[in-house]
């Protein structure tokens, strides 16, 4: 059993639980619940931004602790005054060490389109996903069937959010992209083994219909690489572990986005 079958068979006991102790009805009437949701696909087409999408991650299963003592609420800010196009927040608690709190802190902070960042297998996940203020949703190709994805995302779109499908390869793009979908994320990281390549966007970016808004994700740390990919026509880019290992992130990204900005000219 790789690591992804091991959390997404933890995720449905999760979800389960979950179920029992907060009802659908109970999160409906969260004040965020009603909220238009800020569009990830505008923040990161705004001619002043770069596409930087920030992510807040503690951990991860490949690197372990990344940063334990940072604060979503500093965190978060600084990254969207450095510039970033929007914040992705990680919600999974066993393996990642987030959780929902993260986010709804996050989003009482900053106007500004957030991502839940979390292994989404369930409609009721969507549910939560808009009652702790998320705009946008992760769908991830190699852990859901095809007809999953569509589902899922049709019905994330009758809430208003977006969704951002995460493939790894030509296969997974081929047979989980579909009409529900606003953004086309490539993952450098192969799930199976960890090791990052980002040759994995170069190779998929001319693949991916020009209707999507294409991300790129996972071991990026060098503003020339992203400067390639927009010319493979990437917009989005995922950063979380490059500026969370840095004693303070916010800066980390900061630097980041200016160095962006200078290759640019």
């Amino acid at each position: 059993m790789n690591i992804l079958d091991q959390i997404v068979a933890d995720k449905k006991e999760e979800v389960a639980q979950k179920k029992s102790l907060y009802p659908v009805k109970l999160l409906e009437q969260s004040t965020y619940f009603g909220a238009q949701p800020v569009s990830l696909k505008k923040y990161i087409r705004r001619p002043d931004k770069v596409g930087i999408i920030a992510e807040f991650k503690r951990k991860s299963p490949s690197k372990g602790v990344i940063n334990d003592g940072a604060k979503v609420e500093r965190t978060s800010i600084g990254y969207m005054q450095a510039g970033a196009s929007g914040l992705s927040i990680l919600t999974d608690t066993k393996y990642f060490g987030g959780k929902n709190e993260d986010l709804t802190i996050a989003r009482s902070f900053n106007f500004c389109p957030i991502l839940r960042k979390d292994f989404i297998i369930d409609e009721y996940q969507i549910i939560e996903a808009k009652s702790i203020g998320a705009d946008v949703i992760l769908l991830i190709a190699a852990c859901l069937k095809p007809e999953e994805v569509k589902s899922l995302g049709a019905f994330a779109k009758s809430l208003g959010l977006e969704v951002l499908l995460e493939v790894h390869n030509e296969k997974e793009l081929n047979d989980s992209i579909n009409e529900h979908v606003d953004l086309l994320g490539v993952n450098n990281r192969n799930l199976g083994t960890f090791v990052t390549d980002v040759d994995t966007s170069r190779a998929l970016a001319a693949k991916i219909p020009n209707d999507f808004v294409k991300v790129s994700e996972s071991g990026i740390n060098d503003p020339a690489v992203v400067v390639d990919l927009m010319s493979h026509g990437y917009e989005g880019f995922l950063i979380g572990e490059y500026f969370m290992q840095k004693g303070s992130p916010e800066k980390a990204c900061s630097d980041f986005i200016k160095r962006i900005k200078e290759f640019k000219h």
